[in-house]
């Protein structure tokens, strides 16, 4: 038996005996997912905890049935199961839609939404939704407070995490910055990584001229790249992030050498604190792209 994470009446173990009744005829009155695992299977480990998650904030609109296929391999086979983890959502007594592998937690909530269209956005939701667009609008304050709230609730919510950091960032407060990062359960995640860039490049500011003094000294030496790479820093810093870009692509045409890669591998920071879709990113990480390979 796969250990939950913590007991619920939305979360049970199917064998042989009670795959018809648990699972067929359930799905009848509630959707239900089928996790198919095994022990020695790692992807499994790192599934299982998530999926876990998300169908608890479902609150009864769907229920999981974990089936360990060591022990259920009649099962396994009828459903022609071929690696693990696979996920199989079953309505109205079918299978109506499955995937194999590791889903993220967001992915993992379209799955559940398109079988229960129902669910709808959770409390955390809402609550994540808020507080992303109270940042946007510059209302940090109430930003954090409400990435706080939901670190309350979920403290490995990563996103949360994350976006409580680059508050405290864009308030100056380093320290709780770096603290709440500590606190990050995954420190691979994407949104926690970005928040790291950040809070990586904020330090890197401190001390540095202001941006005229780095904008005089460069006039007077086009070549002096320390003052164009901290004069990149404090643009970005500031939001100016194309410019910022742009004295790093000089840097880089220049002397692809310099302080061991450095101008590209700050590039690479800011395009992890923007995201790998935004604009600024795409259109900077082409400029990068020709200057590799000219």
């Amino acid at each position: 038996m796969q250990p939950q994470s913590t007991p619920s009446p939305y979360i049970i173990d199917v064998d042989m005996s009670g795959f018809v009744s648990e699972v067929i005829e359930k799905s009848m009155e509630v959707p239900v997912i089928v996790d198919f695992w095994a022990p020695w299977c790692e992807p499994c480990k790192t599934l299982g905890p998530i999926i876990e998650k998300v169908v608890k904030q479902a609150k009864g609109a769907v229920i999981l049935a974990k089936v360990n296929i060591d022990e259920a391999q009649e099962i396994a086979a009828q459903m022609q199961i071929r690696s693990v983890p696979t996920v199989v959502a079953f309505v109205g007594g079918r299978p109506v839609d499955a995937f194999a592998g590791v889903k993220s937690e967001s992915e993992l909530k379209a799955f559940i939404e398109k079988i229960a269209p129902d669910v709808g956005p959770s409390e955390i939701d809402q609550l994540l939704e808020f507080a992303k667009a109270q940042e946007a609008e510059g209302n940090l304050k109430e930003a954090g407070g409400a990435y706080s709230q939901i670190v309350q609730m979920d403290e490995t919510n990563n996103e949360a995490l994350a976006g409580l950091a680059t508050v405290f960032i864009k308030l100056g407060d380093l320290e709780n910055a770096k603290n709440v990062l500590a606190e990050a359960p995954d420190k691979n995640n994407p949104a926690i990584r970005a928040a790291q860039a950040a809070l990586d490049t904020a330090e890197q500011v401190g001390g540095l001229d202001d941006i005229e003094t780095l904008r005089a000294t460069i006039e007077k030496d086009a070549d002096n790249y320390q003052a164009r790479f901290d004069l990149a820093l404090q643009l970005w810093a500031s939001g100016k992030r194309d410019e910022a870009a742009d004295q790093l692509l000089y840097i880089f045409k220049a002397d692809k050498e310099w302080q061991d890669d450095g101008a590209r591998k700050q590039l690479l920071k800011f395009f992890e604190v923007a995201g790998p879709m935004d604009p600024f990113t795409i259109t900077a990480r082409r400029k990068l792209s020709s200057l590799l390979f000219s």
